[in-house]
């Protein structure tokens, strides 16, 4: 890729809200909305974002050589990494399904699937199954979110007029009524934090327009992916600290603390963003970090 290379760590935090829907449910809990069972808090998952951001990037960038995505819908993470070894021409056994690529084929492999898949190089991947590309550790990492009030879960019922078969029909004379749940939240303001490592993005490749890319992709992700489930869920704010340097210039967790959000005063029940309040300490920001809002 001919753009520049990183230079500088990042680390940030995303604020996105829901309203009346289930930001990530949990398949375990009948896809209830995830919470912490002791604080009542709502969480969404770091896998969650990190398929927003897959599904922004695919949207936005098909056909664009080095923005294929390698874990997307439907799939066969085996045959992207047959598909390298192809593009190569090493050749495998081809009587052997089990063929494995020797250790300088692999690491040609990996590089080429750091190059031309967009997510491998920016949330690195295991790929040691099939022919095997190895494994890649990503410049770019994320938290679980967590809402900054409890969440409360609503159930609704709801009524679909409509079954599936003739005997459902038979035994509803006709009524043909089905019947099933919803669980929502009501309102939540969720915080995930990210780091972003310029060492290792120069072993995976990811370079500043990478960058550009999934700043868009964190502000605009949701406007992508509504749902019935989901109901209004979008990105409120991005605060990106910049360091001047490749190792940083202040601890990451000291630059969280200066952003504080709370609810405001005279809010008993947080019901929109303009319930709370953003306050950004500017006067402690360490020497060489930017403070960059979007």
């Amino acid at each position: 890729m001919s753009e520049s290379n990183l230079k500088n760590r990042y680390d940030f935090i995303i604020l996105f809200d829901v309203k009346d829907g289930n930001p990530n449910g949990d398949p375990d809990a009948g896809n209830l909305p995830r919470i912490d069972s002791e604080t009542g808090e709502g969480l969404v998952t770091d896998v969650c974002l990190k398929r927003k951001i897959r599904n922004f990037v695919q949207l936005t960038q098909t056909g664009r050589p080095g923005y294929d995505i390698f874990v997307k819908e439907k799939a066969i993470l085996n045959n992207s990494i047959a598909k390298a070894y192809a593009d190569l021409n090493i050749k495998l056994d081809e009587n052997d399904k089990k063929a494995k690529g020797k250790k300088d084929e692999v690491d040609r492999v990996r590089a080429k699937m750091c190059e031309d898949y967009f997510d491998i190089r920016t949330f690195g991947a295991v790929m040691s199954t099939g022919a095997n590309a190895g494994q890649v550790r990503g410049p770019v990492q994320l938290t679980f979110a967590r809402s900054i009030d409890p969440v409360v879960i609503l159930e609704h019922s709801i009524t679909r007029m409509a079954v599936a078969t003739e005997e459902e029909a038979e035994k509803q004379s006709g009524d043909n009524r089905t019947m099933g749940r919803k669980n929502t939240v009501s309102y939540g303001l969720y915080a995930a934090y990210g780091f972003i490592s310029p060492a290792l993005a120069a072993q995976t490749g990811f370079t500043e327009a990478d960058l550009e890319l999934l700043w868009k992709a964190l502000t605009e992700m949701f406007d992508h992916d509504h749902s019935a489930a989901r109901g209004m869920m979008a990105t409120q704010k991005l605060f990106i600290f910049k360091h001047d340097t490749a190792l940083g210039n202040a601890p990451s967790n000291k630059l969280f603390d200066l952003i504080n959000i709370t609810r405001k005063a005279d809010v008993a029940v947080p019901r929109k963003f303009a319930d709370y309040s953003v306050n950004v300490d500017k006067s402690n920001l360490p020497n060489g970090v930017e403070l960059i809002e979007k």
